[in-house]
């Protein structure tokens, strides 16, 4: 059979061919002479296997028997197996000549993993041996190589590597957009403690033209940072003109990430007025108009952020939101609808709930949050709002979603009650009507305690205390006794109800927990005395 036969015959199987590997079966073909499993062996080590000082000692050894084969692809593999079991394996410094072999050798396909793999291995006693060989490959002209040899750098002592600082250098001047992009990053890694150094470099490379898109990307962070820097300290009397100017001509640049880059850098400075950030807007509201999806995406967040500090530059781009309101993209819908919440008007307010409402469970949690992050925005600027957004916020509660997405949900809910005392009692349904069927104990607790505050101050107290005991017949004994404490809230404050909260109480010293059982016996006894400082002294304020 043909390699490409098997191999058609295998994609059309209905499971990986390694999908399901046992560590004993595999350990035991690595003990086999020349039949070292290494792809099996990287496999059960992705996913999640430990192996033990033996066993992965036995399989590094058994993998560097295939030093023999000249299949590049094979080679590769031993590499990058070397280095997985380096950390596991014992004696491994052995197999540092032959990987300084490979370093050094004709074999330019082998070099690159050549040189990751040898700094894994190489312990700091014999960084000095291979320091001359990095330092040839960082200046190498087979970009892979010189890309290899920088980035294995950072993960090597920085004390060593501040000598390679020359080469490093000398790399940056390199046609290769990656190469001089890992020489950047090895520059900034070597002199990021000292700022006098940082900010010569970012002076100088300034005033010249990086080839890499990568490489400008990257100086538009530190330009970035340096400015930031210098905002955050008030004895600084440092000229950051010239890193704005840098970033603001590379809104001007070919590469749209780039372009996008310097605009995400100017909208989040801290002290950036409304002019200073207009011409970044501008770009953002052109890609929102882009054919890509990533740009759309990319303009229309930025602008949600911005939305928060700059409402009103983001009015501009009100009409170019709109028509992302019906984007295909789920994400950049939600975006969109949420940074024109933040900056539209009332009137705009019960149209744009409507369309998220239909395809608000689609997306997921992580936009979900954005989305009522913007609605608790809204409350607190439309108060009379409330009504509808909390139906809203109260039909998310009731579907599917995780913790945190249901934990900002509560915490928006309970923040409208406790800003607006209109929304409060319908606020206060919505959460009884949710912790009826609530997974999360934490927030079930967070809740009983919220209605055993504001509870007993509304029209109708009574109209709680059947949610409240709901909890100490069906939850486990944490919510159970939560919702003991706050019955007994109800009793001190609405001497109406004390009658119906002591038989509950009496109820509850049959429970099976002792912790619920003990708060229902100290409870019942303090609130039968019917004394109002016994009542503020160990239940109210205890």
């Amino acid at each position: 059979m043909r390699r490409g036969d098997k191999k058609d015959e295998e994609d059309s199987g209905s499971s990986h061919a390694y999908a399901n590997l046992e560590k004993t079966s595999v350990l035991q073909e690595a003990r086999l002479f020349m039949r070292p499993p290494s792809i099996p062996i990287l496999y059960l080590l992705n996913q999640g296997e430990t192996l033990g000082k033996t066993e992965a000692t036995e399989c590094f050894f058994a993998i560097t028997k295939l030093f023999q084969s000249k299949d590049p692809v094979l080679r590769r593999m031993v590499y990058l197996g070397l280095k997985e079991l380096s950390s596991l394996a014992e004696d491994v410094i052995i197999v540092t000549s032959s990987l300084t072999k490979d370093m050094t050798g004709k074999e330019d396909s082998y070099r690159p993993s050549a040189i990751r793999a040898l700094c894994v291995i190489t312990d700091a006693t014999m960084l000095q041996a291979i320091e001359r060989y990095m330092k040839q490959a960082i200046v190498d002209r087979i970009p892979a190589i010189a890309s290899a040899a920088l980035v294995s750098s950072l993960h090597i002592s920085s004390d060593l590597i501040k000598r390679w600082v020359n080469e490093a250098a000398e790399a940056c001047n390199s046609d290769s957009v990656m190469v001089q992009y890992h020489a950047l990053g090895v520059l900034y890694h070597i002199r990021k403690t000292d700022r006098l150094a940082v900010t010569k470099m970012v002076s100088k490379l300034t005033r010249s033209s990086l080839k890499s898109p990568y490489a400008t990307l990257l100086l538009i962070r530190i330009a970035s940072k340096l400015i930031q820097d210098a905002d955050s300290d008030p004895d600084s009397n440092e000229d950051v003109s010239l890193y704005f100017d840098f970033i603001e001509s590379c809104i001007r640049h070919k590469n749209d990430m780039v372009i996008y880059e310097a605009a995400h850098a100017i909208v989040h400075l801290k002290r950036a007025s409304t002019k200073d950030i207009l011409p970044a807007i501008t770009v953002l509201q052109l890609f929102c108009s882009s054919s890509k999806a990533t740009l759309r995406f990319a303009a229309v967040r930025t602008l949600n952020q911005v939305s928060m500090t700059h409402p009103g530059a983001v009015t501009a781009c009100k009409m170019d939101l709109d028509h992302l309101i019906t984007d295909s993209n789920r994400s950049i819908a939600t975006l969109a609808i949420t940074t024109l919440l933040k900056t539209g008007a009332e009137s705009s307010v019960d149209r744009l709930m409507n369309q998220i409402a239909s395809f608000v469970s689609e997306i997921s949690d992580e936009f979900k949050i954005v989305v009522v992050t913007a609605i608790q925005s809204l409350c607190l600027k439309f108060p009379a709002k409330h009504g509808t957004l909390l139906k809203f916020l109260s039909d998310m509660l009731r579907k599917e979603s995780g913790l945190e997405c249901k934990t900002a949900i509560a915490d928006t809910i309970i923040t409208i009650i406790e800003e607006n005392s209109d929304a409060k009692e319908s606020g206060l349904t919505h959460l009884c009507d949710f912790i009826e069927d609530c997974d999360y104990t934490a927030l079930a607790v967070r809740i009983l305690h919220l209605l055993a505050s504001e509870g007993p101050s509304t029209s109708n107290p009574a109209r709680y205390i059947r949610y409240i005991y709901n909890r100490v017949i069906l939850e486990n004994e944490t919510v159970r006794a939560a919702a003991v404490s706050a019955l007994a809230k109800f009793g001190a404050l609405c001497d109406d109800l004390l009658p119906n909260i002591l038989v509950l109480l009496s109820r509850c010293q049959m429970d099976t927990d002792d912790e619920v059982r003990d708060r229902a016996t100290y409870y019942k006894a303090i609130l039968e005395q019917r004394q109002q400082n016994l009542n503020s002294q160990f239940i109210l304020n205890g």
